[in-house]
């Protein structure tokens, strides 16, 4: 089988080309320029994209012995992550643009040219593991990436390969070591790749400006305080609110909701935060076919941690889903990522994109029991 192996520069990316030669494949190594600024530094773990993430793919691709190519994606990346990420701010959104990345750069556009060369599948350094067309969590809990992957569809994941899923993080570094790879030691990144700053809002202020508005007390209506854009905020945020002092009750506040027509961001007790329902739009099933019928499951609303057992059901063009127990701080552009309970490892069923939430389950009694 001829493989293309997306390779980042990390030890993840390198070790799964790497498996792939091992497993007779006919590999050959490309690393994605996304950045429009390629000549920028990496600071430690932070950004992405960077001379030095080439660099190391290519000695990585040397030691390998394959052949080894740097794919320009930056308008891509920009249109459909950058862009969508400002926009979906802009809109009083939460988005992840790892989910997006993986979406539209990695398994869309970076798997149709490879499919258009002749190349049967892309591996890459992600933790999770796909047996048979079916979408598992990694082996190592801690490093699952299944959640942003959960948005890929039957057709896209025919195209995948994630050769490293069943392996912990810690073997897979000394996996690397053994092979000679350099950057068997090279930091994780984390963060926004795009934003190596690591400051989100002066990123997003550049590029959306000054849209002034309100801070509002949930409870009394109350104006607390001014600010310069919704953007500046997302549901669950504790800190950076602008408002001095605590709540009446001595206790934080929180941001609540974020209504961006208006302007207006309001705040109240940790208790409005609590979540039963919620309403996904554009459900994908990895599966390639919507379930009949109420599906129990387990729910993920964000990369780490956000996880209730559920039940959903498919409306029209919506996912609804009833919690058994509440979550918070979920927020309308993050993603619903459902899990089916399996002793070989969970089972990615879908996702669907969070376009509103509730505080009782849209769902029946028997349904959700």
């Amino acid at each position: 089988m001829r493989v293309l192996a997306a390779m980042s520069g990390g030890v993840d990316s390198a070790v799964a080309a790497a498996r792939a030669v091992d497993a007779g494949h006919e590999v050959v190594g490309v690393h994605l320029a996304l950045s429009t600024a390629p000549g920028a530094l990496r600071t430690g773990s932070r950004g992405c994209c960077s001379k030095e993430d080439a660099g190391d793919a290519r000695r990585a691709a040397d030691v390998l012995g394959i052949p080894f190519y740097v794919w320009d994606f930056a308008d891509r990346f920009k249109e459909d992550v950058i862009d969508d990420f400002v926009a979906s701010y802009a809109a009083g959104e939460t988005p992840n643009p790892c989910l997006r990345c993986n979406e539209k750069i990695k398994f869309a556009a970076l798997a149709d040219r490879a499919e258009a060369l002749g190349f049967d599948a892309v591996a890459t350094g992600h933790y999770a593991r796909l047996e048979d067309g079916v979408l598992r969590r990694a082996v190592d809990a801690d490093k699952d990436q299944s959640y942003v992957l959960g948005v890929l569809t039957a057709r896209q994941l025919s195209r995948a390969l994630f050769p490293i899923g069943d392996t912990p993080k810690a073997e897979v570094r000394d996996e690397a070591a053994r092979r000679g790879l350099a950057v068997a030691d090279k930091p994780d990144s984390h963060d926004i790749c795009f934003i190596p700053s690591g400051d989100t809002r002066a990123f997003l202020g550049a590029r959306i400006g000054v849209r002034p508005g309100s801070v509002v007390d949930a409870d009394s209506g109350a104006v607390l305080a001014e600010h310069d854009g919704v953007h500046g905020f997302t549901v669950g945020q504790r800190k950076g609110l602008g408002v001095e002092g605590p709540a009446a009750d001595g206790k934080p506040r929180y941001v609540t909701s974020i209504e961006p027509e208006t302007g207006t961001v309001r705040v109240g007790s940790a208790s409005r935060l609590d979540v039963y329902g919620i309403d996904a739009s554009t459900p994908v099933w990895t599966s390639g076919t919507a379930p009949e019928g109420d599906v129990d499951c387990v729910v993920q609303v964000r990369a780490h941690g956000g996880l209730a057992d559920a039940v959903a059901r498919v409306v029209g063009d919506t996912l609804r889903i009833g919690l058994r127990s509440p979550l918070t701080g979920v927020a309308r552009g993050q993603a619903a990522v459902l899990y089916r309970p399996d002793p070989a490892g969970d089972i990615v069923v879908g996702s669907g994109t969070i376009a509103g939430t509730s505080a009782e389950s849209p769902l029946t009694a028997s349904a959700c029991p």
